[in-house]
């Protein structure tokens, strides 16, 4: 039996957010909210514009970092280090 995952409005801007950044794996999708690579593909094709939709999927396939078995060894972690917290949706300083 398939589990349902209820997500808020924020959660379902977060996964489309986290699905476009090249670094973050679908493994850290899955951690946080639950949701399996093609969930998230379902999510995405239900969530975004057609044309978008295919920009993306032509963007994540084949991509090494978006699945964590095929990064390499030196990745330890979702984000670029050079990448900037967000917090209460206001970039924070350093």
């Amino acid at each position: 039996m398939k589990e349902k995952v209820e997500l808020n409005e924020i959660q379902i801007d977060r996964i489309i957010e986290m699905a476009w950044e090249d670094r973050t794996p679908f493994d850290a999708i899955l951690l946080q909210f639950g949701l399996k690579e093609q969930q998230v593909i379902k999510l995405m094709r239900r969530e975004m514009k057609p044309t978008s939709f295919k920009m993306w999927r032509a963007r994540v396939q084949g991509r090494k970092t978006k699945h964590a078995k095929s990064r390499s060894e030196t990745v330890d972690r979702f984000k670029c280090s050079r990448q900037r917290n967000i917090s209460n949706n206001k970039v924070s300083k350093r």
